[in-house]
């Protein structure tokens, strides 16, 4: 049963993929992006400086946060560090509605974080994307797994997943926004 779930979740990919490019291209410039995870440690910071560094040149402020408190193991920092990303200074912080109100897209990882975003703050639905839509490879899960108690392999494997989201929502930016089109 397992594997016709997953090939049934990496066939509706490309239609989630589409539905999120579009759901972009509803959008106006964003100037400000929002990245949560659930504990802001492995997940949501890496994924916004990944983020960040794509979008420098084009003024996006690209911020991080979570939904409850969280701490990381040392193996996400080593394994941030040896792809560039300096996670060392990082402080997991919680989420706020001034959070919210200011981002002009939220970009998170799993549908309970959509969720729980909408019920707490109001969020408006179409300005929360989930990372893991953007994958250009066909993925049978939609969420990014949260490696926080993992091992390094796991870190990895999720960083890489991360890298290839980022690459693709960033890509939908073009130098004065490009609105995306579904592939």
């Amino acid at each position: 049963m397992s594997a016709l779930r997953d090939a049934w979740g990496r066939w509706r990919h490309d239609g989630r993929r589409r539905r999120a490019l579009a759901a972009l291209a509803s959008l106006a410039q964003p100037r400000r992006i929002l990245v949560v995870c659930h504990g802001n440690a492995c997940r949501s910071p890496y994924a916004a400086a990944v983020l960040a560094r794509a979008l420098h040149h084009r003024g996006v402020v690209v911020a991080s946060a979570g939904l409850v408190p969280g701490s990381a193991p040392e193996v996400v920092h080593a394994e941030a560090a040896r792809r560039g990303v300096r996670l060392g200074a990082h402080r997991p912080r919680l989420v706020t509605h001034a959070d919210v109100v200011a981002a002009d897209l939220i970009v998170v990882m799993d549908e309970r974080q959509r969720e729980a975003l909408r019920d707490w703050f109001g969020a408006w639905w179409r300005r929360v994307v989930l990372l893991g839509d953007f994958d250009p490879d066909a993925a049978s899960d939609r969420a990014i797994a949260d490696p926080v108690a993992g091992s390094a392999a796991e870190v990895s494997d999720c960083y890489s997943r991360i890298d290839r989201c980022v690459a693709t929502l960033a890509g939908t930016f073009g130098p004065t926004f490009v609105r995306a089109t579904p592939a």
